[in-house]
């Protein structure tokens, strides 16, 4: 099984054009900008932000100087707000086919594990809660090995 990465491609994107706008009045960003940062196809990054428009995380302009911008400010936009806008089921599903009932597990196997799978689900709902997009954007410049690199965001300019 491999893990799904769009929660990662969407928090990258919007991390992205939080870095891209900071302190400054830009044009929209293009898909293709964001594209090269990820280092994919800019054909999967407008499907991300679709999606994240329709949340009403980002907003799109058309015409000669379109393109992608946050709808509100960095510091407001949360990871779970992220999460719930990706669609992606749930984070634990329970078996394909129905379990044997005669079974003494197979009998009440399911409702504990719904029972788990909500605290857990309810955890990390809490947990992405507490960070946002401005945060992942501070932490990702921190990361960044050169303190004379000209593009390193004074932490006076990144949201808390």
């Amino acid at each position: 099984m491999s893990a799904n990465s769009r929660m990662s491609l969407a928090v990258h994107v919007l991390t992205w054009l939080a870095y891209d706008r900071r302190g400054t009045e830009k044009e929209n960003a293009t898909s293709q900008q964001i594209a090269t940062s990820v280092n994919t196809n800019p054909v999967v990054i407008r499907r991300c932000l679709g999606q994240l428009r329709e949340a009403g995380l980002v907003t799109v302009s058309h015409g000669r100087n379109g393109g992608w911008d946050l709808a509100r400010d960095a510091a407001s936009i949360t990871l779970l707000d992220i999460y719930r806008a990706i669609p992606d089921g749930p984070v634990f599903g329970l078996h394909a086919s129905e379990p044997d009932a005669e079974c003494y597990v197979g009998y009440g196997i399911q409702p504990v594990l719904t029972q788990v799978y909500d605290r857990a689900t309810k955890a990390l709902s809490d947990s992405l809660a507490q960070t946002t997009v401005a945060d992942v954007l501070r932490d990702t410049l921190a990361l960044f090995p050169s303190d004379d690199n000209p593009q390193k965001v004074p932490q006076s300019q990144v949201a808390s």
